[in-house]
Parts: structure tokens; sequence; C-alpha cells
């Protein structure tokens, strides 16, 4: 798929330090390896994040997850059979309400689809509540039962169907965010996908624009001071991308790379979900939001948006069909909510197969570290077998690792380089080139 041209560079950098941990705060618990990628193809990537790597601008990383903190573990998201549950149905159903009658819900605040709402238990002294459909089907029973027995026939009893009709079928996905959309709705809301390239006219007109909406977003809702989100880290971090834009006959037609979906409501942008849209996926990088919109829970809305794009996608490249949603932390109970758009999978740390999350939360209920592959023979299908193929970029030239390490001088690296292709993979590390100097 990439062009033979096209290549990978990183610098590793080992991960033998402890750095604080953003979830649990312990402040040298965080553990991971890393290297800076210079640039970077999308299959590449791709192989990576199936191996547990994950990148924040051009730096890419992966967590030592039998020694950190708060393990964690790659999910994805099985795209074509999400179904939305009633939480996610109340959010569509939340925005279509907005855009319809432009009133923001009241006493929402920011409550998320994880926020958990204490309520009174129903009254025993009072008949259970029921549901209006099922109210409407006794009676249109009773109905049938007076008639036939006005015509002297003898009534039939039969037991409403506890499930939907055969020829219901259930809302989509696709078919809740549609309804939102009329175009006599008191709000328009446009999504765009803008790659991240500053030659490109939409990302470069709308670029202070949305800075300045990060800032916003970062200084509200997790209370960065100024200097921590200024212009400077919103490029470092959401801007640079070490992706080459990629085309292929048998790609969506956006091609691979790195885009911003922006959200456009009444003509100024209110939410950015930043992605990857790579060879087997559509990974989510981050969002950020308008602060004053908080009570419509983009977080949960752009999530589901974003599993219907990649539906949209595979129908064009057949092979894209999951929603990578980043990291899961189970010891960390407001990142469960990743959980919840399934069916889902988890990376197995040692054996980087896919697991249903169904089977891998009840290990990590009792153990923060957990190997899901059941299977005790089961194995890294990628595991390093030879270190002398991998390839290296040394002096501007590039060189399978044996043909290097006769040509270095000095005290010998192959401990470190050893450490990284374990950690990328054999495949990988035949394909990128490990920089020397």
């Amino acid at each position: 798929m990439a062009d033979n041209k096209s290549y990978t560079i990183v610098e590793y950098f080992g991960g033998n330090s402890g750095y604080q941990c953003g979830y649990c705060k312990n402040s040298t618990g965080n553990f991971s390896h890393g290297m800076w990628s210079h640039t970077m193809t999308v299959q590449d990537y791709q192989d990576l994040i199936d191996r547990g790597w994950r990148r924040s601008g051009k730096y890419v990383y992966k967590p030592i997850l039998n020694k950190t903190c708060c393990p964690q573990y790659t999910i994805r998201c099985r795209a074509l059979k999400f179904q939305p549950t009633k939480s996610h149905k109340k959010v569509l159903k939340k925005m279509s309400k907005f855009l319809s009658s432009g009133d923001l819900p009241k006493d929402e605040g920011n409550k998320g689809l994880y926020t958990h709402v204490s309520r009174v238990g129903a009254d025993p002294n009072k008949p259970p509540c029921r549901k209006a459909k099922d109210i409407r089907k006794e009676r249109r029973l009773q109905k049938d039962q007076k008639r036939q027995s006005s015509d002297g026939i003898a009534p039939t009893t039969k037991t409403p169907p506890s499930g939907p009709s055969l020829s219901i079928q259930a809302k989509s996905l696709e078919d809740f965010i549609n309804e939102s959309l009329s175009d006599s709705a008191a709000h328009g809301l446009e999504v765009r996908l803008v790659p991240v390239n500053y030659e490109d006219p939409q990302f470069s007109a709308s670029y202070e624009q949305s800075a300045s909406l990060y800032k916003r977003y970062q200084m509200t809702i997790h209370g960065d001071g100024p200097e921590e989100c200024n212009e400077s880290e919103f490029r470092r971090f959401l801007c640079d991308s070490p992706l080459e834009a990629e085309y292929s006959d048998e790609g969506p037609e956006v091609g691979y790379g790195s885009f911003h979906q922006q959200y456009w409501l009444d003509g100024r942008i209110v939410a950015v979900g930043v992605i990857d849209i790579l060879p087997s996926c559509v990974s989510s990088v981050y969002l950020y939001y308008d602060p004053n919109f908080a009570a419509l829970s983009l977080g949960s809305y752009s999530a589901l948006r974003e599993i219907a794009f990649t539906r949209q996608l595979q129908k064009q490249s057949p092979k894209l069909c999951y929603y990578y949603l980043g990291f899961y932390i189970h010891s960390c109970p407001k990142m469960r909510y990743k959980g919840q758009y399934r069916p889902s999978d988890l990376l197995c740390p040692e054996t980087f197969s896919w697991v249903a999350i169904e089977r891998c939360a009840p290990k990590l209920d009792l153990t923060r570290y957990s190997r899901f592959n059941q299977d005790p023979d089961a194995g890294d299908a990628r595991l390093l077998r030879d270190l002398g193929r991998a390839q290296v970029l040394y002096r501007r030239t590039v060189m399978p690792y044996a043909v290097y390490s006769r040509k270095r001088k000095g005290s010998s690296d192959e401990a470190e380089v050893k450490q990284y292709a374990s950690l990328v993979g054999q495949d990988c590390a035949e394909r990128i080139l490990l920089y020397r100097s």
C-alpha cells in the first residue's frame, strides 16, 4: 500500500525511569517505553498500535503494563456490529432536541456518559410503572376479545410479544444521527473532515479558532495554566503528526493520515475530534470542545459520530472496520466508560491477540495486570527472532543491524537495540529505520 520510498524513522529512548501518572497522581509510578518518530507510514503505525503503542504528537510510547501503576490496555470497538445503548441513545436524542428546539439541556452541568446519578427507590405501596406501549398492546387485545365475543366467536387469548416485532427493526446509529440534522432545525450542525496539513486551506483558515478553543477547553475542563495550553503546545500535541498522508486504490477516498474532525455549530467550531485514519481503523487521538456546551455530552456524541464515520469508510475500504478508543484503564473508574462501546476487545499484553472485553473485565477485577489470552501455548506471532535483520539508519545509509554492528566503533548498543526490536516485533524491526548516531 505504502510507496516503497516511504520510510518510518524513529529514535528509541528506552523506559527505565518512572514519572507522574495522570490518573492516580503517583509521582513516579508511570512507566513506558518511548521513541521519537521523525516520519511514519500508516501501516507501520497500524502495526505498532496493534502491539500496544500510541502516539502523542510525534512521540510514540508503549506503557509497561506489568510495572506501571495504572495499566493502559489498547481497546477497539467492532464498529460494524455496534448498536447504541440506552445511554448512547439518550446522548443522541439530547443533541437532536437541542438542534431542533435551540435550548440547551438544563441542570446537566458537566455530566458525562459515565456519571452516576443516585435515585430514590420505587414506592412499594404503588403498582410498578408500565411502559406505554405495553398498555396500548393490552388495550388492543381487550378490544379484539370484546369484538369476538359480540360476534359469537370464542375469544382467543394472545400473549403480547415480549420483544419487538420481527417486522420492526431497531433504529441504527445512523438513523439517530440523521434525525437531528433537519433543514428546519433551530441550529445547524456540520461536521467537516480537515487534513492536518498547514498547506490545506481549510486547516489554515480554521487554525486560530481551533487553537483558541483548545486553550479554553484545557483551562476550563482540565485546569491547565495558560502556558500549558498555548499555541505551541497545541501545535506539538494535536497538529504535529509523524504520519505521512497516503492514498490507495483500495483505501478510502479521503486517504490515510491525521485529521481534525471539526464540529461547526451555526458557523463556529464548538468541538474538534483529532483522529488518525489507518488501514484497519479510525484511531481516536483527542477531543476538545467549547465548555459552554458541556451539557450536550460532546465527548460521547463525538465518539458515536466517529463510529458512524468508521462504518462509512468501511464501505469504501472493507478492511477498515474498527474504531480504536485509545487506552482502557480498568483501575481508573472514570476511564472505564470506553468499555461501553460494544462489542469491544482488549489487546492481550503478551500475545497481542484481541480478546472480548467481557472475558477480560473479571480478570482485571482481581488484578491490575493480566494476560487475557487463555491459551497457555499461545505466544507473540511477531516475536523477535533475528536481531541482525533489524534495519538501522547510520550516517544517512540504510543497513541491517548485523552490518551496522560490524561497522560501529565504541561500546556495544546491542542490548538497547534488542529491547527496541522486541517491543516493535520482527516485522516492524525489518521495516522501520532505527536512527543510530
